[in-house]
């Protein structure tokens, strides 16, 4: 019962505009399904193949985001259930998310990844070069760019967590004026969705302090 106590526990804190991703990577399907019998309907993985193994044995009515770095070549395994995808940071993957939609009869909702941590590891999309890529997608018929997505340096420093949200909600509601249709921004996780929620998230991604800490 501890997963299921978990998300409670979490969900009673939550603003209600707020998505709970439950972040399941790497764990087995026995701790999904307690998750899900509690009422958890949307989990997060990082990789397709795994994703694509517990799609195929878990319930149907489950959303499964995509939370990692895409390969192009790995879109189609997804393309046929694939609810969110969160890291979407070039044209070219765009492009192909597009075609395999389309080969799925499916419009897929996406966001845009953007590079607001420090460190040189994470991926995403420059600021500088997003309105470009936004101008690109609107011909195509596909897919559909539901927000943006962002992750925090890996701190303890609260200030710098902060002020990376900071940017990334600013330029949310900055995009947002120009394309209406963007309604989520996802960041926060185990470690900072409470500075996240403090500065305009309204998805967070949260593993750990669902499913304890990953072997």
């Amino acid at each position: 019962m501890k997963i299921s106590n978990n998300i409670q526990k979490i969900k009673s804190t939550l603003p209600n505009h707020i998505s709970l991703i439950a972040v399941s990577k790497t764990k087995p399907n026995s701790d999904l399904l307690e998750a899900y019998d509690s009422g958890q309907r949307i989990f997060g993985e990082n990789k397709i193949q795994d994703m694509s193994k517990k799609w195929d044995s878990l319930p149907k009515d489950i959303e499964w985001h995509m939370i990692g770095h895409v390969q192009t070549n790995k879109v189609k395994y997804m393309a046929p259930f694939v609810s969110l995808i969160h890291t979407v940071d070039s044209l070219k993957l765009i492009i192909e998310i597009n075609k395999q939609a389309l080969k799925n009869n499916r419009i897929i909702d996406c966001l845009i990844q953007i590079r607001i941590a420090e460190e040189e590891t994470k991926f995403g999309l420059p600021e500088n070069q997003l309105e470009d890529l936004l101008e690109s997608v609107i011909a195509l018929k596909s897919i559909k760019i539901r927000g943006l997505m962002g992750m925090a340096s890996f701190t303890s420093d609260d200030l710098k967590v902060r002020s990376e949200f900071n940017k990334l909600s600013k330029l949310f509601n900055k995009i947002k004026k120009k394309y209406s249709n963007l309604d989520i921004l996802s960041m926060g996780m185990s470690s900072d969705y409470a500075i996240a929620i403090e500065e305009g998230s309204t998805m967070i991604r949260v593993g750990s302090k669902i499913f304890g800490e990953r072997n």
